[in-house]
Parts: C-alpha cells; structure tokens; sequence
C-alpha cells in the first residue's frame, strides 16, 4: 500500500472515530434547544440563535431521531419570556416522545414569563361617534365607551355565541374580550345577580311527574317590568337561567319578545327541562345594556367591538380570544414535560392530552381559557402538577382514565394544583377537577369559587385525598362541593383528609360530598368537614363507610336515605331502568367485578322483586360532631338500616384552636378512647416544589 493510500485511511479512521465520539457524547449530554421572540427558524436553535417557533424545535427533535442523535439523557426546550401569539395549535404526536430515561421537555426559561396567547391584541380603539350607537347607550356611558373595527384589525372571524350549559356537549367559545389580564363582562342585564320568570302562558304547563308544574319550552315564559322596551334590537340578544332547576342551567337564543304581553320566547333546544315560575334569568349581549366599566358589546354584523374600559386604555392590554384548538396538544406523545408556561386568551382549552404515558404538565399558568384549562383522555401515568388553573370557562381539570370492562387503573395523578373561578359560562357540572374510569387519583388541590362542583367523579378505585376545598356550590342548588352518582358499579372509591369548608348552595343547598343516587362502596375516611350545610350525604346508596371525619357546624353531619325504595314514577324507573341498564352493561356477574366487588351480587333479589333496594351495608362510626346537627335519616330509610357506633356527638373533642380552624385533637381528647386516629392536617392542601415556585392565593 502507497503511503498516501495508507495516510488517506488512517485519516478516514480518525474522522470516524471522531465522529462516533460526537455521537456519544451527544447521547450521553442532555442537549437543548432555544425558542425566543427575536429568534429565527432558519437558525440553529441556540442561545445565541434561537427559534422562533416552538415547531421548529418540534421538528429538530424529530431530525435527531431520524439521525440516530437522540440525547440518552433527553431533549429540554426553553422558550425564553414573552407573549407569543398562536393562531394555530402546537401538537405533539407520538413521534415527538422521550423515554422514561430521556424526557422531551418543553419549558420557560427560568426565571422568565413565557405567555402562549391564542388571540389577538388590540390598540386601535377610538371614541364613539356614530349617532345611532350614542343614541342607544346609557347616558352615562356615553362618554366611557370606546370602539374598534376587528376588521380593520385582521380580524374576521367573530364566532359566536351558543346554547351551552347542563348535558350540552362542550363546543368552543365565542369571542371574548380580556383586559390586563381578566375577563371582561358581556353587557347584560341586571348588572349582578337576576331577574325571575313571572310566570308561564296560561294552558301551557304540564306536571314534571314530582308535583311541580313547568312551562312547555315552546309556549316561552313571562318576565316582570318594561326594561326589554329599551332594546332597539333583539335579533341577537340571549338569556342565561336555571329555568327549571337550581342544578341545570344553559344559555339560549331569544326568538322573540312582546313587550305588550311581557312574554319571551327561546329557539331551540331551548331550557331542557321547561321554564318554572320563580326561577332566575338574566339577559346579555345587549348594546343598551352597555352600562358600567368592565362590559363590552360585539356587533357581529358590523364587526365593531365597543367597550367601556375599567382603566386607562392606552398603557393597558387588551385581547380578544380567537383560537378554538387547544394551545398545545399531545395526541399520542409520551414522557413529555411542559412546565413553567402560561396558557391564556383561547376559545378553546389550554392544554389537551390524548393517550400516550407518563406526560407531565407541571407549574403552568391556565387561564382566561374558553374551555377546560386542561384535559386528559385515556392513556396512563399522565399528571397536572404544581399549576394554576382559573377563569375558564368550563372546568379546570378534566382526567379519564383507565378501563372500566377491565378494572384496569389509568393511574392519572391530578396533584399540588391551584384551582378557582371556574364555570364562567357553563356553570353546573363543570368542576375543578372532573375525574373519570378507574385508578386515578386527586390530590393536595386547593379548590375554590366555584359555582358547582369542585370534583366530580364517575367509575372506579379513584383516590380523592388531601384536598382543600371552599366557596364552591356558590350559585347552585341540589349540589355537591364532591359529587357522584347514579350507578351501583362505581365501586372502590375513597374520598379521605380532604378539608371541606364554607360551602355554599341555594334552594335545596349543598352537600360537601354527596353521594347522590343510590352511589355505593364510598369511603369517606378522615375528613375536616367545618361550616358546611349537608357535609356526608347518603342518598340511597349502600356498603357506604363514613369513618373517623371530624364535623364542625354542620347542618347536619351525615344525612341518610333510602330513595331507592321509593315507588313514585321517576325514582322506581331510575332503579329499574336507569341503574338496572347500567348495572347489567358491566356484567357484574362476571369476572372481574364479582371478584373485586362480591356484594354486587345482593342487588340481584331486589331487582327479581322490582320491589325496591334499601340502603344497607352503611357504616358511620368513630366520627366527631360539634355544633350544628348530627344526624338526618328519613325518606324510607331509618337507623336500623345504619351500623352506628363508636361516635363523639355533642362533647367537646379538645381541639387544639377551633378559633383558628386548628382542628386537630389535643392528646387529651375522647375521641381517641373512641378508636379515633389522627388526622395528618399538615398535608392537606398545595405545597411548594419543584413546579410550585410561588404561594397559594386564598389557601
């Protein structure tokens, strides 16, 4: 061999090696990436060349996997601080995942505000000119109110509004406005709280098999007073109510308003279960109505906005919401990482995750959000961690996971998160946390101001534990702060050391957990529940367990039925129909629900009676009662359905400050003669960790 040929070789081995050293060190450094607003996706993506996008870091990722080049010790993703704003939604799929080693990361770099926007701001605002508009608005508001053309913005679609609310399926928002940082009010009327149907057109109304008559929904409703002559358009004006119950609210659509008749009528689909005299209304979207600071007005015809600023606009921000798709969706992806991000200003959700594993959303900011500030929809090991979830307007979290043919967990971890102002627009059964299948878990959550649920739960072997819960069921009426039912199959769930506090409800006023239709195999283990109206509420259900929970002024502290005996049309179908169907889709004859839950099997000679099915199996003991009232058992049920013992009613447990809602027990106590354990009060509520940087507000 000549000795160029052999230089020319050991010259090529050389660079090999050279280059399999870069490859390994390359797998074995956690590398990273730079997302900025100066930045370039022609660039390489580092500190000093950033990107521009996060697809263009998405897209680098996928070209390190194509090369063989993927980090053994994973990929983190900085975006440096800013408003970036999205006009589409950034999606991860399965190709785009890490491993359980080497996690994709996508993060605010620290100590920066990183802000995802899916909308638009404005600065082109000008006073109000035209005679017609000034003619229309109060007097007082017409020197206050302010316009500005969307379309001379770039801005063409308006959305719109749309019938929302009780068992509406979730549809994306309509255009909102937000003002430095929060929501502002649609013009309506009243300005705060509501009017009351006066009544339903004679002939009309029909029984709604409990006794009660509603008004048919196409017959409409009357209203009291002549504030609807003030409108001089009502092609677009719409009433938000709880027209029949206090627990099923929804938006609808004016068709029609005589004035002369003072009778209202909706378009379809209408209020759901009919307009009741008495219920509460409320009108909006009414440029009339423009009348105090915070309220704007979109004309979709002209596509003017108008609005009457609470501050100075000209050093204010001011967006308008566009986006119906999630800002960031992971379909597929696993062992990602957003963290540290705030997510705001969308028609839609926040953050949506569908299948994959092991994702982690961790110490994000979900705001200002048309939908759920965050969603999960199967997969497993996914968890919400260290984030603060608010103004939304549907719920906050919303999980499912696992299989419930199976029993198989989804083990989901919803942990440490700051949840409040929730259901701005869809305001029952919208909760903080919704959580659904088998095997998931909720925990450490601070919940409050809400106007329903702050958790809701169907399916199985679900943990609720260490949760503080307060001022929620604030507008709502035949509700829980925690609530399930419905189903005897939903088996195995435990709701313990959960502080229950300040509950609201109106009308027929709230459960801190409810266990409502017949719900069964709850345990409600170690609770605080203080100040609340019904704190453990048993209705109907059975082989329920309410152990060693501590109620302070509670009115009362557990309350028991047995409506599932009840022979009236609407409860009998409920059993025989309703539960039975669901009872029988499980198979629960059959593996492996007779095997995890054998007493299924007693429900089997009340359905061949169709007799009734009493609540039996129920355990309350080792429990603590202070002021307010203790027990409520009626309604077909009575005490020797209730295995009661071992309770310390109406003496003095040794708190150690009730004053201060210290209501952990001195060492003297009587309740721990009793078998009463204590309590691990120090957990209960969000901590500070690596996601949660900051304090709790309201905690």
């Amino acid at each position: 061999m000549r000795s160029r040929d052999l230089r020319h070789m050991i010259f090529v081995l050389c660079l090999i090696g050279v280059l399999n050293a870069n490859i390994a060190f390359a797998k074995d450094k956690q590398m990273e990436y730079y997302i900025a607003l100066n930045g370039n996706d022609a660039w390489a993506g580092t500190k000093t060349q950033p990107f521009a996008t996060l697809n263009a870091a998405r897209d680098a990722i996928r070209k390190l996997k194509t090369r063989q080049q993927f980090p053994a010790e994973g990929v983190t993703v900085y975006m440096r601080g800013g408003c970036y704003s999205h006009s589409s939604g950034f999606t991860l799929s399965a190709e785009d995942s890490g491993t359980p080693e080497a996690r994709v990361i996508y993060r605010a770099f620290p100590g920066e505000q990183v802000r995802l926007l899916g909308g638009k701001r404005l600065q082109h605002f000008a006073p109000v000119t035209d005679a017609a508009i000034l003619d229309r608005l109060d007097p007082q508001a017409r020197g206050h109110v302010v316009q500005v053309d969307l379309r001379a913005e770039g801005v063409t679609d308006f959305g719109k509004l749309q019938s929302r609310g009780f068992d509406r399926p979730m549809t994306p928002a309509h255009l909102e406005l937000f003002f430095n940082g929060k929501v502002m009010q649609l013009a309506r009327w009243p300005n705060e709280g509501s009017v009351q149907i006066a009544g339903i057109p004679h002939n009309a109304g029909v029984s709604d098999g409990m006794g009660q008559t509603i008004g048919q929904l196409e017959a409409g409703f009357h209203y009291a007073g002549e504030r609807p002559e003030r409108w001089k358009k009502t092609d677009d004006i719409w009433v938000h109510g709880y027209w029949a119950w206090d627990w099923a609210n929804s938006y609808e659509q004016i068709a029609s308003i005589d004035t002369g008749a003072h009778l209202l009528k909706t378009r379809k689909p209408y209020g759901q279960y009919g307009f009741r005299t008495g219920q509460r209304f409320y009108f909006l979207n009414i440029l009339e109505e423009l009348d105090q600071p915070g309220e704007y007005y979109l004309d979709r015809t002209t596509g003017i906005l108008y609005f009457w600023p609470p501050a100075t606009i000209e050093k204010a921000e001011t967006y308008i919401s566009l986006l119906e798709a999630p800002i960031i969706a992971l379909k597929g992806a696993a062992f990602v990482t957003v963290q540290g991000i705030t997510l705001e200003v969308t028609r839609g959700c926040g953050i949506t995750i569908d299948g994959g594993e092991q994702n982690i959303i961790g110490g994000c900011i979900v705001r200002n959000i048309g939908n759920y500030g965050i969603m999960i929809e199967g997969g497993s090991g996914h968890t919400v961690s260290g984030c603060d979830v608010y103004a939304t307007g549907d719920g906050g979290v919303m999980v499912h996971g696992g299989d419930r043919k199976t029993l198989t967990p989804g083990k989901h971890n919803v942990e440490n998160n700051h949840i409040h102002h929730i259901g701005l627009w869809s305001r029952c059964y919208q909760p903080g946390v919704m959580v659904s299948g088998v095997g998931n878990r909720v925990a450490q959550n601070c919940i409050h101001d809400g106007p329903h649920n702050a958790i809701q739960l169907s399916g199985n072997d679900h943990i609720i534990e260490y949760n503080d819960i307060s001022h929620v069921c604030l507008e709502t009426g035949d509700v829980g702060a925690f609530y399930m039912g419905r189903d005897w199959t939903q088996l195995g769930n435990i709701v313990r050391y959960n502080y229950f506090h300040e509950i609201g409800g109106i009308g027929m006023g709230s459960m801190a957990v409810y266990l409502d239709d017949c719900s069964s195999g709850v345990t409600i283990y170690g609770n605080i529940f203080y100040h609340t109206q019904r704190a453990a509420f048993i209705g109907g259900g059975r082989d329920n367990i309410v152990d060693n929970n501590v109620f302070v002024e509670c009115m009362p502290a557990v309350c028991i039925d047995g409506r599932g005996l009840e022979h009236s049309p609407v409860w009998h179908d409920m059993v025989y129909e309703t539960m039975r169907k669901r009872l029988e889709e499980i198979h629960y004859t059959q593996p492996p629900y007779c095997e995890r839950y054998p007493k299924l099997a007693e429900l089997t000679p009340y359905y061949a009676k169709a007799d009734g099915v009493p609540p039996e199996g129920n355990v309350v003991r080792h429990n603590i009662a202070v002021g307010g009232q203790w027990l409520d058992i009626s309604w077909h049920a009575d005490a020797k359905m209730v295995d009661m013992h071992e309770n310390l009613v109406g003496q003095d447990p040794h708190f150690v400050d009730a004053g201060k809602q210290n209501f952990q027990l001195q060492d003297d106590s009587p309740a721990f003669a009793l078998g009463f354990k204590r309590i691990p009060v120090e957990q209960i509520g969000c901590y500070r960790d690596a996601y949660r940087v900051t304090g709790v507000e309201g905690k």
